[in-house]
């Protein structure tokens, strides 16, 4: 079985107005509303996750940076910088040893 993104699950159990969350297979979690998603992406493996109808994957992460790609389009950032891809705002939060946490908003 398919399993649905995450803004839809949120809007199939009838909380698209409210915070939700969810996590996929790779580890990856996702707390979304309406305009944006902060995604948690683990450092290990190849971390994903299905948002705002894209696919947004963790390519790359160093010592306060990453790289990632949001449907198709990869994008460098620093903490505390944002940048636009793919018709979002991707910024990224922070990047620890264990996890790496990224703000999408449309």
């Amino acid at each position: 079985m398919r399993r649905l993104p995450a803004a839809l699950t949120c809007l199939v159990l009838g909380l698209g107005a409210a915070s939700c969350s969810a996590s996929t297979e790779s580890g990856a979690s996702a707390d979304c509303t309406l305009d944006g998603c902060t995604v948690t992406f683990p450092r290990d493996g190849r971390p994903e996750v299905s948002v705002l109808g894209v696919e947004a994957r963790l390519l790359e992460a160093g010592d306060g940076s990453a790289r990632l790609e949001v449907a198709g389009q990869e994008v460098a950032l620093e903490v505390g910088t944002e940048a636009q891809v793919a018709g979002f705002t991707a910024g990224l939060d922070r990047v620890t040893d264990s996890e790496v946490v990224v703000v999408l908003q449309r």
